[in-house]
């Protein structure tokens, strides 16, 4: 069974988020949403208030075969302030496992130095100044072990883009037209 982390801290962009969670689990993923903040209930960037599965530091020492950040603004700039997170980033990286962000917050893997030279991202436009590698406009971009998603706008097509790395194409494709996306 493919196990995915997804942080969730305040100010988070909730569509992400969201997504991200249903699209995986329609396929099949385990996925544990784990706050980086003082409770479970973590705020949305739109005032929407979700729940976590655990409490991140509860979950930091687990093995995960994908690790993926929403994004959002203030959600982003928390989650570069958690030191364990950054830890767990470099560790995912040196394993060799799935990374993914979307949004702003690609810009946390630069903070973790994980971009290896010539990498290719993308992430929301007033962000790009913020990555350590080339910033490329489209909605999605998978390169050098790292999957990125430009915008809230992406999230169905980023989160379909992740599913098919860790669970294959055909998976991909039917929660695809379960949902009635393009992919």
């Amino acid at each position: 069974m493919i196990k995915a982390l997804v942080p969730f801290a305040d100010g988070l962009e909730e569509i992400e988020a969201v997504t991200i969670v249903d699209i995986l689990r329609r396929g099949g993923v385990t996925v544990v949403t784990a706050s980086i903040g003082p409770s479970l209930s973590v705020r949305g960037a739109h005032s929407l208030i979700l729940q976590a599965d655990a409490m991140f530091s509860d979950v930091a020492g687990d093995s995960f075969d994908a690790l993926i950040l929403p994004g959002g603004g203030e959600g982003t700039e928390n989650l570069k302030k958690c030191s364990q997170l950054i830890e767990m980033i470099v560790r995912q990286r040196q394993k060799g496992r799935c990374l993914a962000a979307i949004c702003a917050a690609p810009t946390v893997f630069s903070v973790a130095e994980v971009f290896i030279p010539g990498q290719h991202a993308t992430c929301y436009p007033t962000c790009q100044m913020q990555l350590d590698c080339q910033w490329v406009n489209q909605p999605v971009v998978e390169h050098g072990g790292i999957i990125t998603g430009k915008a809230p706008g992406s999230a169905a097509l980023f989160s379909l883009v992740l599913l098919k790395a860790l669970v294959g194409e055909r998976t991909a494709i039917r929660v695809a037209r379960e949902m009635d996306i393009e992919f």
